[in-house]
């Protein structure tokens, strides 16, 4: 009897899960019984196989979105400065 690991299991379960094969056919591609994918894929809901790219994705997001909020109040600061300086009749200049 074969002892599969974890990665190959985890992976077995998302091509059955995304491939549109029968998952007769998947089972009999990976050398594994019908009945022991089944059980794989019970065991890893695809739910878990996404969790870690979804927490990626999360902390992409939220670190975009600090960016975002920080580049709009700079720009605002600049507007501002902008406008102030205009109405005195002042150019700003930025140095780099």
């Amino acid at each position: 009897m074969i002892k599969h690991g974890e990665e190959f299991k985890q992976e077995a379960v998302r091509i059955a899960m995304t491939s549109g094969l029968s998952r007769e056919r998947v089972a009999s591609d990976l050398g594994v019984g019908k009945s022991t994918l089944n059980k794989w894929v019970s065991h890893y809901r695809p739910s878990d196989l996404v969790a870690a790219p979804q927490a990626d994705l999360a902390r992409k997001n939220e670190r975009l979105r600090l960016e975002n909020r920080v580049l709009r109040e700079e720009r605002e600061i600049v507007k501002r400065r902008l406008s102030s300086s205009r109405a005195k009749g002042r150019e700003v200049r930025f140095r780099a």
